[in-house]
């Protein structure tokens, strides 16, 4: 009874920090107060509030880890609702997202041995460019730590977010399908959620981005490992 209890506590609680987190950033519109990060920080202090042991927590919200592994297959729906478009702007796709996700991955190399990291570590920052469930996935396969990569692609989709915009405005990009796909491969599901504000094409872009960014990145997991 008390394991059941406190799933359902975790669970309450978990869903309860993402509601009160998109309430604040509806409100206020403010970038860092997207609730990928508010949600996450507000969790961690209530739960050392209550004193919710880290495997406790894990084991009641396992539902949720399942939730992300059936988000990986329903990421194949962009890509056919988006297949004219894939179709029409297959080289600026190509070209742009191989080139972001391969810059992402050899500046997180060579970060790593500039600085001595362990190959756990390493393993676990590869996948940080890439939209979470995939991202989940990829560090598993290459040894990481879960926890180590939910934070960093949490970080580099909130950077990305926070940058991206201002570096279009000061080097003056204007290119709708430049802007989605850049946000697309950096930032992730954020990243595409805000170049469909921005217009129609600058989101489906953003979402083929994202997509297709995880889609590569997956391919070559066995050529890196081996690597590692």
């Amino acid at each position: 009874m008390t394991l059941f209890l406190n799933m359902i506590f975790c669970i309450v609680l978990t869903i309860s920090c993402y509601l009160l987190s998109l309430k604040l950033f509806r409100h206020y519109k403010k970038t860092w107060l997207n609730p990928l990060f508010t949600a996450s920080l507000l969790l961690v202090l209530l739960l050392l509030v209550f004193h919710v042991k880290e495997e406790t927590y894990q084991q009641a919200n396992s539902i949720f880890s399942q939730l992300l592994q059936l988000a990986v297959v329903a990421f194949a729906i962009p890509l056919y609702k988006q297949w004219a478009l894939l179709k029409k702007n297959y080289k600026k796709i190509i070209a742009g997202v191989i080139s972001g996700t391969a810059m992402g991955v050899v500046a997180v190399v060579v970060l790593s041995h500039a600085f001595h990291l362990q190959d756990q570590l390493l393993a676990s920052l590869i996948p940080r460019s890439v939209t979470l469930p995939i991202a989940l996935t990829i560090s598993n396969d290459l040894g990481g730590i879960s926890s180590t990569t939910i934070l960093f692609v949490i970080i580099s989709a909130l950077i990305s977010l926070w940058i991206g915009p201002r570096l279009f405005k000061s080097l003056g990009i204007k290119s709708k399908s430049a802007k989605g796909l850049a946000m697309g491969t950096s930032a992730q599901m954020v990243g595409a959620n805000r170049s469909l504000h921005w217009g129609e094409e600058e989101g489906a872009m953003g979402s083929v981005a994202m997509t297709t960014s995880a889609l590569m990145l997956s391919l070559v997991v066995p050529f890196l490992a081996f690597i590692l």
